[in-house]
């Protein structure tokens, strides 16, 4: 049963889905951590692939970048696939001091600067949050496997390049505010999710420094984030 952007059948995805922005990174993680993987969806070069890991099915597949691409995947997955569960794998921008680059942010809240909200005409504002059975059960194996790693808000941006001064982004609201950092489709993900009561969970790596400037390169961004993917699968495996 395809849809405007996926071509597979039910049951070609299980009910959990690791969704990198990247599809070069949905590739890597298929073809490195899980058996018997098979490309499911490549429409627009869209990369979902289907497999097992620790004997489990998992699927991953790119979301595009910004909430429009991620709203329009995830709710296709948990409407029409059966998938229950989506964990976003990604790249953010640390902001507070104590964030430092390839650290793991775990985004139990998800503020953004979007209007992604107003098509549910809510009567005031609504707070993104994620799937608490997610979120705990990914500090436990955050912990288990030693990570370092931070719980708290990301900043889902409308924008990557803007008219506002971002190299003094650092000291903008959200940063005093303690938002951990910047990255563009965890308050999407966790809205879909929210409005279609599936689970959403957000878990991104530190690929660059508002304030410091320190930065990885794309191809770092696409296979060096090890700790991240190895934290979501096994997350996946208990789900």
């Amino acid at each position: 049963m395809a849809t405007p952007h996926i071509n597979a059948e039910m049951g070609d995805f299980a009910k959990t889905v690791l969704m990198p922005g990247d599809p070069l990174r949905a590739k890597f993680i298929a073809e490195t951590f899980l058996e018997n993987a098979r490309l499911v969806n490549n429409v627009r070069g869209i990369q979902g692939y289907t497999g097992t890991y620790k004997g489990v099915p998992v699927s991953v597949m790119a979301s595009g970048m910004g909430m429009p691409s991620i709203g329009i995947y995830s709710y296709e997955l948990y409407s029409f696939y059966g998938v229950e569960n989506i964990i976003r794998v990604g790249s953010a921008g640390g902001m507070q001091e104590s964030i430092k680059v390839r650290d793991v942010v775990i985004g139990m809240g998800a503020c953004t600067n979007s209007s992604f909200a107003s098509q549910y005409a809510l009567e005031g504002t609504f707070s993104p949050i994620a799937s608490y059975k997610l979120l705990r059960t990914c500090v436990d194996k955050a912990d288990l496997l030693g990570l370092n790693y931070h719980v708290g808000n990301l900043l889902s941006s409308d924008t990557f390049y803007s008219d506002l001064d971002m190299s003094r982004q650092g000291e903008s609201p959200w940063h005093k505010m303690g938002v951990m950092a910047v990255e563009m489709e965890a308050a999407a993900l966790y809205m879909t999710a929210a409005r279609l009561n599936k689970n959403a969970l957000a878990i991104c790596t530190i690929s660059d420094h508002l304030l410091t400037g320190e930065a990885t390169s794309s191809e770092e961004r696409q296979k060096t984030f090890t700790d991240m993917m190895t934290l979501a699968l096994e997350v996946a495996i208990e789900l």
